[in-house]
C-alpha cells in the first residue's frame, strides 16, 4: 500500500500541529518517523490510520482518498491493549472474529502468527501471566494475523527494557519479511529508527533520508550510518556527539 499526504494540515480543530506536510510512503517500505516531543508524530499516525481527519489536504492510499479506519491498515500502540480476560490466542483471534472469519480459519491464523512470534507455548495464558515483551509479541501477532497491507506503529517498544527492545526490533524485521506490508514506525529512539527504517522522516523539517544498508547491528559503526545518526540527532536539537 502506498500512503500519501500532500500539503496536509494535521491536528485537532483549532490546534494544528503540522502544516504543509508532504509524505509519500512507498509500498512495502519501513518508514521510521522521529521528531521532538509534541511535534505531531502520534497525530500523523492517527491521521494515516483514518482516526483523525486532516484539517487540510487529503490523505490517500494507492491514490484513493483515505476516509476513516479500514481493516487493511493496522495500528499498534505502545500499550499492548490486550483484553485481560482473553488468552493470548483469543486476543489474536478477536479482530478476525469481528470481521466474520470462520472459527477454524481464525484459529489456524492465530496459531500460525503466535508461532512466528515465539508464543506457541504461551498461547493459552492470560496477558497478566506473561512478560511485557511477550504481550507486545502477542499484539504484533494480532495486528499481522489480519493480513493488513499497512501497519502503523506508535512507539510499540518504548516501555520495554533495552535487551527486550532489541529482540523485538529484530523480531519485527523477521516477521515482516515476506508480508509486503508497508510500515510507518514512530519512535523517539534514533538508533531504533536507523536499524528498522528503509528511510527516516525528520518530522517538522520536511526531510526524509535514506538509511544505509545492510540492516545489521554491526552497521551502526559504518561511517555513513554514523554520519546519518549525527544528522538525525542534530534535527532533534541534540548534540551531534551524543
Amino acid at each position: 500500500m502506498r500512503l500519501t499526504l500532500a500539503d496536509a494540515v494535521v491536528g485537532r480543530p483549532g490546534a494544528p500541529v503540522l502544516r504543509g506536510l508532504d509524505l509519500d510512503v512507498a509500498p512495502g517500505e519501513i518508514l521510521t518517523v522521529v521528531g521532538p516531543s509534541g511535534c505531531g508524530k502520534s497525530t500523523l499516525l492517527r491521521t494515516l490510520a483514518g482516526l483523525l481527519p486532516p484539517l487540510g489536504g487529503r490523505p490517500s492510499q494507492d491514490g484513493a482518498p483515505l476516509d476513516g479506519p479500514a481493516a487493511d491498515r493496522a495500528l499498534v500502540f505502545q500499550e499492548d491493549a490486550l483484553l485481560p480476560w482473553r488468552s493470548l490466542r483469543a486476543n489474536v483471534e478477536l479482530p478476525l472474529a469481528i470481521r466474520g472469519v470462520a472459527r477454524t480459519e481464525r484459529r489456524a491464523r492465530a496459531e500460525d502468527w503466535l508461532a512466528r512470534v515465539g508464543l506457541t507455548e504461551h498461547a493459552g495464558r492470560l496477558p497478566h501471566h506473561v512478560s511485557g515483551g511477550q504481550r507486545q509479541r502477542a499484539q504484533l501477532a494480532r495486528a499481522l494475523a489480519g493480513q493488513p497491507r499497512a501497519v502503523l506503529m506508535d512507539e510499540p517498544f518504548g516501555a520495554l527494557d533495552a535487551q527486550t527492545r532489541a529482540g523485538m526490533q529484530q523480531l519485527l524485521v523477521t516477521v515482516l519479511h515476506g508480508t509486503r506490508a508497508t510500515v510507518v514506525f514512530v519512535t523517539h529512539d534514533v538508533d531504533e529508527a536507523l536499524f528498522l527504517g528503509d528511510r527516516v522522516a525528520l518530522l517538522g523539517t520536511g526531510r526524509v533520508l535514506d538509511v544505509p544498508r545492510p540492516r545489521e547491528r554491526a552497521a551502526s559503526a559504518d561511517p555513513a550510518t554514523v554520519a546519518l545518526r549525527r544528522e538525525v540527532l542534530a534535527s532533534l536539537g541534540d548534540r551531534p556527539g551524543v
